[in-house]
Order: C-alpha cells, then sequence, then structure tokens
C-alpha cells in the first residue's frame, strides 16, 4: 500500500506538473502573440493543441495567430476543432463569426458573435476578440464607423462581465476602437485604464505613442514608445509603430523627411530581427516600404518572398505596386495579373484595380487602365483621384469631352483637386467644342454650346479664387467668349473686356515669354477687328494690328489686315 501511494504522489506530481507547464505555455503563446512573433506563437500552439488537445482555447488561439497572418480559412479549421472538443467554446464561436465578417458575411457573423456572447457568461475574452475582429477590417486604411460602434458596444456589454475591470485587453481594444474614429479623448482615456490595471504593460505605452501620432505630436509619441521599450527592450511593436511614426513625421516635416526615413527604416529592422523574420513578417515589411515610399526595395523583398517555397501569393501585389512605381511596367502588370487572376476575390482591394489601370495606361492599353480605375473607384468611393488620371489618359488620347467629364467628376469628388484641375477640366470642354468647330466629317456636327458654358465655369471658377487674374486664364475666357460670338454679321465684342485684360497683364511683365507674346499678339488682333469693324477708328485699328504683328510677326489676323492694305494702296 505504500508503494502505491508513493506511486500516485509521482502520478499527481506529474500532473501538476504538466498543467502547470501547460498553463505556462499557453501564457507564452499569448505573450509571443502580443510581441507579433507569430511564428513562435505558432509552433508552441500547435504543440499544444496535440498535447492538450482537450483544452479549446489551444485551437483558438491557433486559428487567432492564422487570422493575423491572413490566412481565414486556416483560422476556420481551427476553430472548428476548438468547438469540437468544447461545443459551448465561446472563444471558438466568436472566432468563427471574426472570419465571417472577413468574408464579408454579416449575417453569419451576427449569429455567431450572439452565440459566443451567450456562452461566454463569466468570460470576457470573448468579448475582447469579438471586438476585435470588427476592427481588422480597414478601408483605404480606415475603420469603418459602424464596425468601429459595434466594437465598442460590445465592449461596453463585457463591462458587465463580473472582473471586468481588470482585464487589461477589454481596455486596450476600447481604446483602438476610439482612436479609429478620431475620439482621441475617449481612446486615452481607455488606455490609461488599461495602465492603472498594468502599469508594466507595453502595449498601453505603444498604444498611447500611436494616438499622439496620428495627432501629429511625434515628440510625445517617441517618448511612450521609448517608455514601452524601458519595460521590455525587446517588445518588438514599438519598434514597429515608432518606424511607422517616422514615415508620417517625414510627411509631415519634409525638413526632417530624409532623417525620419532612415530612422524608421532601422527601426523597421530593429522590429523584424525581434520578430521570428518569417514570410508574415516580410510581409508586413513590405507594407512598411509602401508606406515610406521605398519601392527600389519593395521590389527585391518582394521578388525574394515569390521565390520562397511557402511564399504568400500576395508577393505578386507587392511586385505590381513596386514595377509601377520603379517604371518596371511589363513586369509590374504581368505581377498584378498573377495576382487578380489567383488570389481569392475577397482579399482583392481598390488599390489592386488602381495598379493594374495605371500599369495597363502605361503599357498602352488605354481603354482596359480607364476601366480598372473605374472598377477602383466603383469598390472604394475614397479612390476619386483616379478621375484626374482618367482626365489625364483622355486629353492624351485628344478625347477632350471624355476628359472634361472626368477631370469635373475630379473636382467635385476629390479632396485633393487644385485650380490646375480646373484648368485642364476648362482647357477640355473648350478643345471638345474647338474640335467639332473645326470639324471636316460629313454630315458636320453642330457644335455643342454647352461645353462652352461648361469650360467658362471651370475658367470663372479659378478666377474667382485668386487675388489677380491669371493671364493664362484669361486668354481661354477670351476664347470662349469669342466663340460665343455664333452670329458672326453681329459681332457684340463678348471677348473684348478679356483681350484687354490679357494686354494690361502682359504689358506689366517685365519680360513676357515667347507664348505670352503670341496670345499678346491674338490680343492685339481681336482689338484691331473691333476697332475696324465696329467702332470704324481706323487708326486705332492700325495701331492694334501694328501692336500684333510686332509681338508675334506670324499673327494671322495681323497678317491679313495688313495685306489687304497693301493690296488697297496698289488698287489705287
Amino acid at each position: 500500500m505504500k508503494m502505491i501511494s508513493k506511486t500516485s504522489k509521482i502520478v499527481l506530481m506529474l500532473l501538476f506538473l504538466g498543467s502547470s507547464v501547460f498553463a505556462q505555455s499557453l501564457d507564452d503563446a499569448k505573450k509571443a502573440i502580443d510581441a507579433e512573433q507569430y511564428q513562435k506563437a505558432k509552433s508552441m500552439l500547435k504543440n499544444l493543441t496535440t498535447t492538450q488537445s482537450n483544452k479549446d482555447e489551444n485551437f483558438f488561439y491557433l486559428g487567432w495567430v492564422y487570422i493575423l497572418q491572413d490566412y481565414p480559412d486556416s483560422a476556420k479549421m481551427q476553430f472548428n476543432k476548438g468547438i469540437a472538443v468544447e461545443e459551448k467554446s465561446a472563444l471558438n464561436y466568436a472566432g468563427l463569426g471574426v472570419v465571417a465578417l472577413i468574408d464579408k458575411d454579416k449575417a453569419t457573423a451576427n449569429t455567431d458573435f450572439n452565440k459566443a456572447m451567450d456562452l461566454a457568461k463569466k468570460d470576457v475574452e470573448p468579448y475582447i476578440y469579438i471586438a476585435k475582429g470588427y476592427l481588422l477590417s480597414p478601408v483605404d486604411g480606415k475603420i469603418p464607423a459602424a464596425d468601429a460602434n459595434a466594437a465598442i458596444a460590445v465592449l461596453n456589454k463585457a463591462k458587465e462581465v463580473k472582473n471586468s475591470d481588470k482585464s487589461t485587453g477589454l481596455y486596450l481594444t476600447l481604446g483602438d476602437a476610439y482612436r479609429s474614429q478620431l475620439k482621441n479623448t475617449e481612446a486615452y482615456e481607455a488606455y490609461l485604464a488599461a495602465l492603472n490595471i498594468d502599469p508594466k504593460l507595453p502595449a498601453a505605452k505603444v498604444a498611447t505613442g500611436v494616438l499622439w501620432k496620428y495627432a501629429d505630436n511625434f515628440q510625445d509619441s517617441e517618448t511612450q514608445f521609448k517608455q514601452a521599450l524601458e519595460i521590455d527592450p525587446n517588445y518588438g511593436p514599438a519598434y514597429r509603430e515608432w518606424a511607422e511614426t517616422d514615415v508620417r513625421w517625414a510627411n509631415t516635416d519634409p525638413k526632417m523627411a530624409s532623417e525620419k526615413i532612415k530612422e524608421g527604416t532601422d527601426h523597421y529592422r530593429k522590429y523584424l530581427s525581434l520578430t521570428d523574420m518569417s514570410v508574415e513578417s516580410e510581409m508586413r515589411y513590405a507594407d512598411f516600404l509602401i508606406q515610406s515610399g521605398d519601392f527600389k526595395t519593395l521590389q527585391q523583398v518582394a521578388t525574394d518572398l515569390s521565390k520562397t517555397a511557402n511564399g504568400n501569393l500576395r508577393a505578386y501585389r507587392y511586385l505590381a505596386y513596386a514595377g509601377y512605381e520603379n517604371g518596371d511596367y511589363p513586369a509590374g502588370l504581368n505581377a498584378i495579373n498573377t495576382w487578380l487572376s489567383k488570389a481569392d476575390p475577397k482579399r482583392i482591394i481598390a488599390r489592386d484595380y488602381l495598379y493594374l489601370g495605371r500599369l495597363e495606361i502605361k503599357t498602352n492599353k488605354d481603354s482596359l487602365g480607364i476601366l480598372a480605375l473605374r472598377k477602383a473607384y466603383q469598390m472604394d468611393s475614397t479612390q476619386a483621384d483616379v478621375f484626374q488620371e482618367i482626365g489625364k489618359t483622355y486629353y492624351d488620347q485628344k478625347k477632350y469631352e471624355k476628359a472634361g467629364d472626368a477631370y469635373s467628376n475630379y473636382v467635385e469628388k476629390s479632396k485633393n483637386a487644385t485650380l490646375n484641375d480646373y484648368l485642364a477640366e476648362g482647357r477640355s470642354y473648350y478643345f471638345a467644342y474647338e474640335d467639332q468647330y473645326f470639324s471636316k466629317a460629313t454630315p458636320k456636327p453642330t457644335p455643342d454650346s454647352t461645353l462652352l458654358t461648361k469650360a467658362d465655369s471651370a475658367f470663372a471658377h479659378i478666377q474667382s479664387k485668386v487675388a489677380k487674374p491669371i493671364p493664362a486664364v484669361t486668354i481661354y475666357q477670351a476664347r470662349v467668349a469669342e466663340y460665343k460670338e455664333t452670329d458672326r454679321n453681329n459681332i457684340k465684342g463678348l471677348a473684348r473686356p478679356y483681350y484687354e485684360q490679357y494686354i494690361e497683364l502682359i504689358s506689366a511683365k517685365p519680360n513676357p515669354s515667347e507664348y505670352d507674346k503670341r496670345n499678346l499678339a491674338e490680343a492685339y488682333a481681336y482689338m484691331g477687328g473691333i476697332y475696324e469693324l465696329i467702332e470704324k477708328d481706323d487708326a486705332k485699328a492700325l495701331e492694334a494690328y501694328t501692336k500684333a504683328r510686332e509681338a508675334d510677326p506670324t499673327n494671322k489676323r495681323a497678317q491679313y489686315y495688313f495685306d489687304r492694305k497693301a493690296a488697297a494702296g496698289k488698287s489705287k
């Protein structure tokens, strides 16, 4: 009996040690996930799902790593295994809901999330991961308000769970949700709540640093990252966020650009050295290189990734972007077509079609390129800048009316439109009318006067926004007004005030260009016609035509005037 008792004690001790190792190992795996050491976490969790296959949470966290690495199908498989182990696994139902969200199946997501919350009872973790799921899929870099609000609602409900006030994860995620909507005060309060629970929480310091980054408070942002690294010198996310802050700083302050891009690159390399240097880490590095505008390095990284045996198909997206930015258009087009043809359609984003369109235009496939650019806008209405590219493409093709329509869409829908884009719109509509006016088609088309109206509106908008009239716009206003004189036998001089203004503006310039002189000749010649034909003032007409010829000896109106005078003199 004593022997049995001793053996039993040994067995009990081993069981105790085994459960202790499991608890520690799961905790270590979660720490690895937090540190973005995904390969390390995956290895540990794969081991745990084998050695502790009756623990549903092991399958969940392995699935979550797959989510973070952008392998939702693999994640779903693990979540279902977790449910097979424990049919009431709230965490794994939360995971299934996240996969459904990624797949844009909101109905299934809501069903799974509701089931997870029903099963959660006293466990706050399922609520946290539901909220994290809502924050996983930004559109053009921003979390939609509806998703952020859904995350906030879930987390506020989680506060009703017993001991939720001790959950740093709850408050960190709540802060992220508020931050995504630029609710900085609420976000800061949430991060502060997490720090009050655990003052040595590097993730909270980093999150606060990111908050200051988006407020362009870069010095305070760096302070937070440094404090996170004082807590844990090997906390990789601090270096990653610091690197991304450096890029934003560089884009905000041109004087700091060179220094901060270099510093950001160094910080990102440090981040990579602290992670597992996996394909996924390299993918994230590729995303950083897009932010920093280092497309030369991106092309090399993407090329290396595309050659690895376990390379992610997304490498072809990066090859396409880099190919365009580096002027390697055929290679870029080949890469984007590979990506679009092989990737899961749910993984395709508007920017992919944006680059497809650009690459097709650069490889003389203009019509296809324009269709792709329009597709990018259809997928994401924030991509209104495509209309500028469409306008330029049509303009280069001399399809002026279509160019004008594209520029009109651009100035209406984009926040980046400048007065130059209004000028492009006006010129496009002006040349569209001129093409119709001089058309040699049979039957000859009747010029569309609405094109002149659109052109005039664009030019007038520019002049209304400047302190002093712009000569290059004034000359087009004059030409538009002259075309409006449809009755050539009853000229009213509609263009006169614009040509007079142009003469005044150019005459005040100390060194007018050859372009200015040609247009000045045009203005004087017009005024000569007004004096000759309407005012019947031969002296003024001669003076105006003389000035036209002096400004540009090749001006046809002035030549015609002097040829007529010479012929009249001979006939006498």
